[in-house]
């Protein structure tokens, strides 16, 4: 069996998922996103204290703040979704052309991992249809760390 096609779906997947890390990073301050995360994460815990402790003037007080904690994580929604949209098509575009080259592919071998370890396919489902994902998590993981658009919490 051929390693190529596993090592196109997964240069495919990397290019793609630079593309769209760098385009993230160009269109989205990674410092205002962190803190707003942290602002919402901080509220959260407090409101959480809050309940268990009973404390209804803490959770009254901090209920107040609800409305702009939501626009917050809108906002943080907001940004993610733009760059989902705009990559979109190009997806589309990809999964036309995997499934034209590799579409009656029946099994994937992992780079690396020699022949013993492979990915077969589910039900009708080419494996290189997941192992797409698969290797664009990876990728994205390792581009937004690089990027410092998430951080290791």
């Amino acid at each position: 069996m051929d390693v190529l096609p596993a090592l196109i779906v997964m240069g495919i997947a990397a290019s793609i998922t630079f593309a769209v890390t760098l385009i993230n990073r160009l269109m989205i301050n990674p410092e205002q996103y962190r803190a707003w995360r942290r602002e919402i994460m901080e509220w959260n815990a407090q409101l959480r204290r809050a309940q268990k402790a009973g404390d209804k003037k803490q959770i009254e007080k901090l209920m107040k703040k609800q409305q702009y904690i939501l626009q917050l994580s809108s906002k943080m929604s907001l940004q993610s979704i733009k760059v989902s949209l705009l990559m979109f098509i190009p997806l589309l575009i990809v999964w036309q052309f995997l499934g034209r080259m590799y579409g009656a592919v029946d099994m994937v071998f992992l780079p690396g991992f020699g022949y013993r370890l492979s990915i077969p396919p589910i039900g009708a489902i080419s494996p290189l249809y997941w192992w797409y994902p698969l290797c664009a998590l990876l990728f994205g993981r390792i581009f937004s760390q690089l990027f410092g658009i998430t951080s290791v919490e």
